[in-house]
């Protein structure tokens, strides 16, 4: 689909918490216009993805339950609507290939909400990463607790969640190490998963084709004394950096740079990050972006976590 509107018309499939979110940060940057809403559980929402290829969007943005995104993302780009698709794209990898492939074939644009990269505290990590300062990284501890878990019935569901807690929370740790890495293969996996019939902890060790070794942990429901503990800290041959979540907050975060015993502030709150996946998409989207191979990063993020569950004992 070509657009012939000065800005992009998005159809948002899904308006819950997450979903309303994304549409009102769309709707605030005002770089695409809110054409259409699709949602069942909304008054005077259209009721399907049908309506909404029938209301002529330019574009899709997808915030259903997990088990329902790849076969949506999948008849967007069988429309030739480019998709912008909260975590997870798919339950699996072979699905996630498929959505990747057929928006290569359409030539579509496809994105993937992995919100933290959007941080100002993860960019300076990746950018002391990247520059060289830290050293060899060889290894990297990531947390991520959910004092109360989810709210949504469908969570507690394996045909619609396709997980738990590593589905919803470890995902983002998966993604966040490997893209602050450089994007190295794993290597080798092991985890131990707790809980039925859907994990509510899980503790994994990933070896990196680098020789990194990252100890990643994520749980719902733990008892961790605050809402939220987030945590990514990236050790290194001549020093640390880290990215932490400030009191329990889910939106405020620090960046910091470790020298022995020595901490240096790189970024701190306020910074309002949440919604800038979705409109770095829609600006694409408005410049007029095909599809990116850089979306082969979501197969990857799939693929661990196919092994973490494979391995899993």
């Amino acid at each position: 689909m070509t657009s012939t509107h000065t800005r992009p018309r998005l159809g948002f499939l899904g308006v819950g918490w997450i979903g309303r979110q994304r549409l009102d940060a769309i709707w605030q940057s005002s770089v695409a216009e809110v054409a259409a809403i699709a949602d069942p559980a909304v008054d005077d929402a259209l009721e399907s993805l049908d309506d909404l290829f029938a209301a002529d969007v330019d574009g899709i943005v997808i915030a259903t339950p997990s088990g329902l995104h790849a076969e949506q993302a999948l008849a967007a780009l069988d429309h030739g609507v480019p998709v912008f698709c909260q975590k997870p794209l798919a339950l699996n990898a072979p699905d996630a290939r498929r959505v990747v492939d057929a928006a290569r074939a359409a030539d579509r644009l496809v994105g993937v909400d992995f919100c933290y990269r959007q941080t100002e505290a993860a960019q300076r990590v990746k950018e002391a990463v990247a520059s060289g300062s830290l050293g060899d990284v060889f290894a990297a501890d990531l947390v991520f607790h959910n004092a109360y878990g989810p709210d949504k019935p469908w969570f507690s569901d394996p045909a619609l969640a396709g997980g738990g807690c590593v589905a919803d929370l470890g995902i983002h740790l998966v993604d966040l190490a490997l893209w602050t890495l450089g994007l190295p293969q794993v290597r080798t996996v092991t985890a131990r998963l707790h809980g039925e019939p859907l994990e509510d902890y899980a503790a994994v060790q990933l070896e990196l084709e680098t020789g990194t070794v990252l100890r990643l942990t994520c749980s719902w429901w733990l008892h961790a004394g605050r809402d939220c503990v987030l945590e990514a800290t990236f050790y290194g041959t001549h020093g640390g950096a880290s990215i932490r979540n400030v009191n329990g907050s889910f939106v405020d975060f620090v960046a910091e740079r470790l020298d022995g015993t020595n901490t240096e502030m790189l970024a701190g709150p306020p910074d309002d990050w949440s919604g800038r996946a979705v409109i770095e998409w829609a600006q694409r989207l408005a410049d007029g972006a095909r599809f990116d191979p850089a979306a082969e990063e979501y197969v990857e993020v799939h693929r661990v976590l196919d092994l973490i569950y494979g391995g899993a004992r």
